[in-house]
């Protein structure tokens, strides 16, 4: 052998080695249909779970799966296993067993699903009820809301999702029935599952659990085995799709509309499909795509039938991950919201409390039917709490109304930037989500901070001036910056919406003792009657929805030793979509603040209603580098501003009042 063939092996060996796994990383999916519920009425049948899971199937080929990695189980589809309970969990099962660290699995589920109270849930919802997918030999007790057999429990997805993550795998979800956005972690569904003529029939998918009635067998129900992990893995590596909120429901019809050949479909199932068919780079941009299909379809059926409370998409996760790719790292580390076009002019869903200013430079992207993209920079011309406007570049006024339009910042708003008198610069890896930044500044710009000869001395009053300056070398300045900028991001958010409230919604500061509440008082008005706690106390924060609306809700804070608190959503990965709850059946949920126990310790709460058709919205409040995969903001929303509740709990050295 030549020493020019020996190199070339040896070049080849080391290619393949540094490849390591990615080169040997496999898609699987498993696709679940249930369109028929063999042990109840036909009335409660499905029809379209059975094409949902072939067209899922098709459209999945196309993005690169092989035949062989693609399990089907549905009823109506040949050589395909039925969608039964065991049957169910045995493909989980099989699929984590060939599950190795790199690759992506894609989870798939359509048919019905239903709510129940489940007493033994690690999670508690605020409304109190567990969210199930029904298996085609589903069996329930007349009058028994929870003697249920033949569910998947939102805990089982829950465990099964966690087990993935845990050997390093992607996951993504889609959900394409009813009480959905729960169900990894309604109105109560209507009896009727079918209206319309049977040519243009809509079948509703969403039963209440006093619809199923029992069939011989085992009363109780038989416990599956399902994975266990032994700590909880951050969900990076995690995305879903839900067809509803969870007390909503959603339909099948004939899709697409006014085509001769249109079959029935699940709405969620087909949105993907045509999203997929503009070639999305990310699961952000997939889910912009499935929003964008929605309207038409919604305003057909509220115009056929006006009484029902008709399905919002929820998405959640690490949405700026490449799609069908196991890679935790965002194609972009800024937020993307999308727009509307009216002649001249965009109109974003993100403002002030997005961090968004007047006159920051922005980058339009242009997505066209076939999945080409153009884009071109603007200038934001008007900024309020809730949106904001520009116009159109002028290089893309000629594009057509069709075109997806999306916005994303060139750079962090300089307002908001944490100011800096570094004499050695700053330090290496600073990383924050954005709007936080940290800048460096010259003596007299007015900086917040001032880090000098190995100290770090906080200047600004609103940071807590007046504190002895710290001794931090590189690593420790960096943490403290971080965190001096998101507290900074923080005071702004409570000052761009300070005391606000809207109806329906509340937060409540409890104090307890053991299992006793010995006071509590308005978030927004704690005062020398809370704090300080006293000896054997803990801090309670109480949130309660009855608006009749679900809330973007996020719940932030930072420790008296100035660490960041992510306490709603305690999961990085999970929506913050906080549950609908009215009066006659609230939403509530407690929120234990044990780091809440000294000065120093500051509390943020900020709701807005949740806008139809939309991601929810984080506020820029993303808190660690767990958080920082995660990016779940903007979408459209109509053109009045929603409403907003603001609360600042701050544990001041003498307590007055709520800062």
């Amino acid at each position: 052998m030549t020493c020019v063939a020996r190199c070339l092996r040896l070049l080849l060996a080391l290619v393949l080695l540094a490849s390591g796994a990615a080169a040997w990383a496999t898609q699987r999916a498993l696709l679940v249909g249930v369109s028929e519920l063999v042990n109840q009425p036909q009335a409660l049948w499905l029809q379209a779970p059975r094409n949902d899971v072939m067209l899922m199937r098709d459209a999945l080929l196309k993005q690169g799966f092989a035949p062989a990695d693609i399990t089907v189980l549905a009823d109506g589809v040949s050589g395909s296993v039925l969608p039964e309970s065991q049957a169910i969990h045995e493909a989980l099962g099989r699929l984590l067993a060939q599950s190795k660290s790199g690759d992506f699995v894609l989870l798939y589920f359509s048919g019905h699903g239903t709510r129940l109270r489940d007493s033994n849930k690690r999670y508690q919802e605020p409304d109190g009820l567990s969210e199930n997918f029904l298996a085609r030999d589903v069996r329930g007790t007349l009058g028994a809301d929870n003697a249920l057999t033949g569910d998947l429990r939102d805990a089982d997805f829950d465990a099964w999702i966690q087990a993935f993550l845990a050997r390093n795998v992607f996951v993504a979800s889609v959900f394409d029935t009813c009480s959905a956005n729960s169900m990894t972690r309604s109105t109560t569904a209507a009896s009727v599952i079918a209206e319309g003529p049977p040519d243009d029939e809509v079948r509703w998918r969403g039963l209440r659990t006093a619809q199923l009635i029992g069939a011989p067998g085992p009363a109780a129900r038989v416990a599956m085995t399902r994975p266990t992990v032994a700590d909880p893995v951050p969900r990076a590596r995690y995305v879903a799709l839900f067809a509803s909120e969870s007390h909503q429901i959603t339909p099948e019809l004939r899709l697409p509309r006014k085509n001769r050949n249109a079959r029935p479909q699940g709405l969620l199932t087909w949105a993907v499909v045509e999203a997929l068919s503009r070639k999305p780079a990310t699961w952000r941009d997939l889910f912009d795509g499935v929003l964008a299909v929605y309207p038409p379809v919604i305003d057909e059926l509220a115009q056929r039938f006006p009484t029902r409370e008709l399905p919002s998409p929820v998405a959640e996760g690490n949405l700026d991950a490449p799609i069908f790719a196991n890679r935790a790292q965002a194609v972009t580390t800024r937020p993307v919201w999308r727009a509307q076009r009216s002649g001249d002019t965009l109109t974003l869903q993100a403002g002030q409390l997005d961090g968004l200013v007047v006159q920051q430079p922005l980058r339009v992207l242009a997505t066209m039917d076939d999945g080409t993209m153009r884009s071109a920079e603007g200038t934001l011309a008007q900024a309020f709490n809730d949106k904001a406007r520009m116009a159109v570049p002028t290089a893309l006024r000629e594009l057509p109304g069709a075109a997806l339009w999306n916005i994303t910042p060139l750079g962090e708003p300089a307002p908001v930037a944490l100011r800096v008198r570094a004499e050695q610069g700053l330090p290496p890896g600073l990383s924050l989500e954005y709007p936080a930044s940290v800048v460096a500044v010259n003596e007299g710009d007015g900086a917040d901070v001032r880090w000098s000869a190995g100290r770090l001395e906080v200047l600004s009053p609103m940071l807590g001036a007046g504190a002895k300056a710290a001794p931090a070398d590189a690593a420790a300045a960096r943490r403290r910056l971080e965190v001096l900028a998101r507290l900074k991001w923080l005071n702004q958010l409570y000052t761009i919406a300070r005391d606000a409230q809207f109806e329906g919604f509340d937060a409540a500061f409890e104090v307890w003792s053991g299992d006793r509440l010995v006071r509590s008082g308005p978030a927004q008005q704690v005062d020398a009657k809370l704090l300080p706690l006293r000896s054997g106390e803990r801090a309670v924060l109480n949130v309660r929805n009855t608006s009749a609306r679900s809330v973007d809700l996020v719940i932030v804070g930072i420790d008296p030793q100035g660490g960041a608190r992510q306490v709603y959503p305690e999961d990085p990965g999970e929506t913050n979509r906080f549950k609908r709850g009215t009066r006659e059946a609230p939403a509530t949920k407690r929120f234990e603040l044990p780091w809440f126990n000294a000065e120093g310790g500051r509390l943020l709460v900020l709701a807005t209603p949740a806008a139809p058709y939309s991601a929810p919205r984080l506020f820029g409040t993303g808190a660690g580098d767990a958080v920082a995969e995660v990016r779940v903001r903007g979408a459209l929303q109509p053109e009045s501003e929603r409403q907003t509740f603001a609360a600042m709990v701050h544990w001041a050295g003498e307590v007055s009042a709520a800062k």
